[in-house]
């Protein structure tokens, strides 16, 4: 279980990005974490995958534990790819294999050979190419918490909706996940809850089964929350007009 109680984060240079969020996520939940850009969708998700630490260290909780203490059982899969830039993909699921005792090899060599990636060094690889490699490699170390900020980075539509597919059908369904992604549509079927975030804070935390009871999509939610979508990025009506 994801814990956070009064969780607030300031940037060195006093900017405050998040303020008094607070909720929990129970085991196996999958969570997506949306807003405008520079709503804090990253930060705090950063800050869950103990990449960063918030304000008051005490703040999160992941089964009772700070994220720091959490040493492989959290993957962070990200658009900014892997440091290990040198390394062809093969050979960094061999580092991988060695590092994380759960990794999953012959998965990740299926998710290579799903997403038709080629034996090369990956900084020599596209951006999407690369987001590709990240994701089998996330995927493959079978964390039971999953944070993904922006998995569709470089993706085309066919090979965003055959990655849903490819992901669901191989969940236990205990892992926790945390998704953020402007491609709401994609995740409509795939996520349990919405949390959004507007102004620093959580503007909205609602199941989707709630959400479905009022007869609304998560697009049309975000809509009534933050404004309006331009080119797939929310913007804050407040700051267009």
């Amino acid at each position: 279980m994801v814990e956070i109680e009064n969780l607030y984060f300031t940037y060195a240079n006093y900017q405050r990005v998040l303020e008094n969020v607070s909720f929990s996520v129970p085991t196996g939940q999958i969570v997506a974490v949306l807003g405008a850009n520079g709503a804090g969708k990253t930060t705090l998700l950063k800050l869950i995958a103990g990449l960063m630490k918030p304000d008051n260290n005490l703040e999160i909780k992941i089964d009772e534990k700070t994220p720091q203490q959490m040493t492989g059982k959290i993957s962070y899969i990200s658009e900014a790819g892997t440091y290990f830039n040198d390394l062809t993909p093969k050979a960094y699921g061999d580092f991988l294999q060695d590092f994380f005792l759960s990794f999953d090899r012959p998965y990740f060599d299926m998710l290579l050979e799903f997403f038709h990636l080629e034996e090369r060094p990956v900084k020599k690889m596209s951006k999407g190419q690369r987001a590709k490699v990240e994701i089998a490699a996330g995927m493959a170390k079978r964390t039971p918490y999953i944070i993904m900020d922006e998995p569709f980075v470089g993706k085309d539509m066919f090979t965003r909706q055959d990655f849903m597919q490819a992901l669901s059908g191989t969940l236990s369904g205990e892992e926790t996940i945390f998704i953020t992604t402007h491609e709401i549509s994609e995740i409509e079927n795939f996520v349990d809850r919405v949390i959004i975030l507007k102004e620093n804070t959580i503007a909205v935390d609602i199941t989707m089964d709630d959400l479905r009871q009022e007869g609304k999509t998560i697009q049309e939610l975000m809509k009534d929350i933050i404004g309006y979508q331009e080119n797939g990025f929310y913007t804050y009506l407040d700051k267009i007009e």
